[in-house]
């Protein structure tokens, strides 16, 4: 059975924590992980640029990744949010409990 996985990053703990209550009050997630600081370095603008930030992981099904991206969307603090689905096959006991909890 397939799962998906929307990530994003976030520079707050508390923006991370609004988008996990956001998915899962809308049922768009069964689970979402928010993971310690990292560091990423990427081009802005055409600048380098060096953040810490928050990764947020939502566990949901392909169905609903859609949803739980647009929703998401509107509530990134970031002009241009990453909001990436990454989908594969899940085990079938956990593919019914996410199918279940959304």
């Amino acid at each position: 059975m397939k799962v998906a996985i929307l990530l994003t990053t976030v520079s707050k703990k508390s923006g991370a924590v609004r988008l996990a209550r956001a998915a899962l009050n809308a049922k768009a997630a069964a689970c979402v992980q928010i993971l310690p600081p990292i560091e990423s370095h990427y081009v802005w603008k055409g600048k380098r640029e060096k953040a810490r930030e928050f990764l947020v992981l939502a566990k949901t099904s392909a169905r609903k990744a859609s949803t739980l991206e647009k929703l998401w969307s509107k509530l990134h603090p970031y002009d241009c949010p990453e909001l990436v689905t990454l989908s594969g096959r899940a085990a079938t006991s956990y593919a019914r409990w996410v199918q279940a909890s959304i």
